[in-house]
C-alpha cells in the first residue's frame, strides 16, 4: 500500500483532556477546542472524545464549524463560536443552537436584534489586539448588556507559552478591570493559561492544542502517527544529487528511499534539508534533498534492511519537534496534515 497513514489515538486525547481538567482549579469547568476540524484531526471523531470525561462545552472558529460539531455531538452540550454572530449566521445560529461570542458592537446589535433572548457570550480585548470589545466600548454597554445575560466574558492571553511574559500578568490586570463585579462566568485561559496558573482560570478554561499533545502541554500523551510507506529505492553514487535542484550531493555511496508524502500532505518544504529525520523504530534516518509535492527522499544506508515504512511523527517525534525543524510550531504542522492520509481512529474496544 502506497497511501500514507495517519493514526489518531482518540483514547489519548482524552486521557489529555483529564489532565487538563486536574490542572484547573477544581471550581472551574473545562471545555474543549475543537476549531479547525478538531486540529486537523477530523473533528467528527475527535470532538466526542473529551464527553466521556464531562465536557460539555466546546468552541469552534466559525458557525460552519460548530454545525459540524454539533452533528458529531447531537443536542446538549454547548458551542460557542469565536467568531461571534456573523452576517448571514443568524439561521444556522438559531437552528443549531449555537452559542456565540460577540467580538464588536455591530456583532452585539446584529444578535441581539435577530435573536432576542438567544444565547451568547462576549469576547474581550485585553491588549491582544485581535478580536473582542475594548476597554472603552465595554465601559459604554456594559450596563445594558450585563442585563442581557451573557453566558460567558471572555478574553484570549497573547502570551501565555511563555509564563514570564509581562504581557499575561498586564491582560489578566485589564480582564479583571473589565469583568469584577458583573458577577458572570469569565474565561481567560487556554492551555498555556491553565499551566500558568489558578489566578487565570476563573470559572471556565478552553484547553486547544493541549488536548493533541502539544506544546506547551509538555506532558501530554502523544495524539498521532504518521508512517509514510517506502515507494522505491536507490543507491546513489558518491558526487551523484538528489532532487529537485540538486540540493544535496551524497558523499558517499548511499542507500536512498523514496516514501510517499510531501507539501500536499502538510509536510512542509521548508524541512527540506535542514536535519528533519524519520525513524525507523528507535533509529533516525535524515531527509535529504527538497520535500516534493507528494515524495520525501531519506537516507537509509545505516540501516540493516529497508523498512516498509518509516514514520515523521510518533514515538520518538511530535508534531512540535516536527515544527522545529521546519522553524514553524506545531500547530501548523497539526492543522496541515492533508486529507489523502488513510486515517485510522485508535480507542478502547474499537
Amino acid at each position: 500500500m502506497a497511501t500514507p497513514t495517519l493514526t489518531i489515538d482518540l483514547d489519548a486525547i482524552a486521557a489529555n483532556w483529564r489532565s487538563l481538567d486536574r490542572l484547573s482549579a477544581p471550581d472551574v469547568q473545562t471545555a474543549a477546542v475543537v476549531k479547525a476540524d478538531g486540529y486537523g484531526l477530523g473533528v467528527d471523531r475527535v470532538a466526542r472524545g473529551p464527553c466521556p470525561g464531562g465536557a460539555r462545552r466546546f468552541f469552534v472558529a466559525y458557525a460552519e464549524e460548530g454545525a459540524a460539531v454539533r452533528q458529531a455531538l447531537g443536542p446538549g452540550p454547548q458551542i460557542a463560536v469565536l467568531s461571534g454572530h456573523m452576517a448571514g449566521d443568524t439561521e444556522m445560529i438559531h437552528d443549531l443552537d449555537l452559542t456565540p461570542m460577540l467580538n464588536s458592537l455591530e456583532q452585539i446589535t446584529r444578535h441581539l436584534e435577530a435573536l432576542p433572548g438567544h444565547a451568547f457570550g462576549v469576547q474581550l480585548d485585553t491588549g491582544m489586539n485581535r478580536l473582542g470589545v475594548e476597554m472603552l466600548e465595554w465601559q459604554a454597554i456594559a450596563p445594558i448588556l450585563i442585563e442581557a445575560g451573557p453566558e460567558l466574558l471572555m478574553s484570549h492571553l497573547a502570551c501565555a507559552d511563555e509564563p514570564d511574559h509581562d504581557q499575561n500578568l498586564a491582560q489578566l490586570e485589564t480582564f479583571h478591570q473589565m469583568t469584577d463585579g458583573t458577577g458572570l462566568p469569565r474565561s481567560l485561559s487556554a492551555t498555556g493559561g491553565i499551566l500558568i496558573g489558578p489566578k487565570f482560570h476563573f470559572d471556565l478554561t478552553r484547553p486547544g492544542v493541549g488536548l493533541y499533545g502539544g506544546r506547551p502541554f509538555d506532558t501530554g500523551t502523544r495524539v498521532v502517527t504518521l508512517s509514510l510507506p517506502v515507494i522505491q529505492t536507490r543507491e546513489v553514487a558518491a558526487g551523484e544529487t538528489v532532487g529537485y535542484g540538486g540540493s544535496w550531493t551524497a558523499e558517499t555511496v548511499s542507500q536512498i528511499a523514496t516514501v510517499a508524502g510531501g507539501y500536499a500532505d502538510g509536510l512542509l518544504r521548508l524541512l527540506s534539508n535542514r536535519g528533519a529525520v524519520l525513524w525507523d523504530g528507535d533509529i533516525p534516518c535524515p531527509v535529504v534533498g527538497r520535500v516534493s509535492m507528494d515524495l520525501i527522499t531519506v537516507d537509509v544506508t545505516h540501516l540493516a534492511e529497508v523498512p516498509r515504512s518509516l514514520d515523521i511523527l510518533g514515538a520518538h517525534q511530535s508534531v512540535d519537534e516536527l515544527a522545529d525543524a521546519a522553524g514553524t510550531i506545531g500547530y501548523e504542522i497539526l492543522t496541515s496534515l492533508g486529507h489523502r492520509y488513510l486515517r485510522r481512529y485508535q480507542e478502547r474496544g474499537a
